[in-house]
């Protein structure tokens, strides 16, 4: 098991140094230190439309308009990834959108995925998904109907840009708050336990990048405790949006850099 120090020197290595590789097009890559870590920036093209598509862990209470630009991000890991690589490579122009809608699952998406991804033409679609959906499997859903929900999203936003870029993550539960009771806990991981290996098999299916947060999460608890990163369950406090952050810019990067 690791100790604190050593989960907290890990991450801090590990998030640092398979971090980014690149810059644009136009520049070599750089190594940049923020905080006590270091990870090199990813290689984007000038002007790269990226959205984040999820519930209420990637809105944290948004602005619905992008001309309020104090919050329309919301302070979820979006916020974080956004803040990072805005700081880092200004010279890029990212440009950020959070599509996130509090309680909402995959069913919910359907409706909105024309508007909320289709015609925003991203070049680059995150998509953490699946922690309201464990109400549906609870309720007797089928986990191949929610994978088929799942896999036809990605095939019309590949169909639209056969280019485009996925960043998959997983859903993630903890035992913390009204979760550390045994038994909804035992429920509610059991459901994410039947969603991890499908977001895996979309990932591969897709050539995405697979973000595997239920793992970076069972870590994290295991170094300090559930409390420090999830305050009930299922919502992320600061450091654990950070810990999003830091795993997303990682994994895109060993892919993109």
């Amino acid at each position: 098991m690791l100790n604190r120090r050593a989960f907290l020197k890990g991450s801090a290595v590990a998030a640092g140094a398979a971090m980014m590789g690149g810059n644009t097009e136009a520049g070599d890559a750089k190594a940049c230190e923020v905080s006590g870590y270091k990870y090199r920036l990813p290689k984007f093209k000038t002007g790269t439309r990226l959205v984040f598509m999820g519930d209420s862990i990637t809105d944290m209470a948004r602005g619905r308009h992008e001309s309020d630009r104090n919050h329309y991000l919301g302070h979820s890991y979006v916020y974080l990834i956004a803040a990072r690589l805005g700081v880092d490579m200004p010279e890029a122009k990212l440009d950020f959108y959070n599509r996130g809608i509090g309680s909402q699952n995959f069913a919910d998406f359907r409706k909105r995925w024309k508007t909320d991804v289709i015609a925003m033409k991203p070049d680059l679609l995150s998509i953490l998904a699946g922690t309201n959906d464990t109400h549906r499997l609870l309720a007797g859903m089928d986990i191949k109907e929610w994978e088929a929900e799942y896999r036809v999203s990605l095939e019309e936003s590949r169909k639209e840009n056969p280019d485009l870029r996925i960043v998959l993550a997983d859903p993630f539960v903890l035992a913390s708050g009204p979760l550390k009771n045994p038994e909804e806990f035992k429920r509610r991981r059991g459901k994410i336990d039947l969603m991890l290996p499908v977001v895996a098999k979309l990932a591969k299916d897709f050539d995405a990048v697979h973000v595997k947060m239920q793992d970076v999460f069972d870590g994290a608890a295991k170094a300090v405790s559930p409390e420090q990163w999830i305050w009930d369950g299922v919502h992320p406090l600061p450091q654990g949006h950070e810990l999003i952050a830091r795993n997303w810019i990682k994994e895109v990067s060993t892919r993109w850099g």
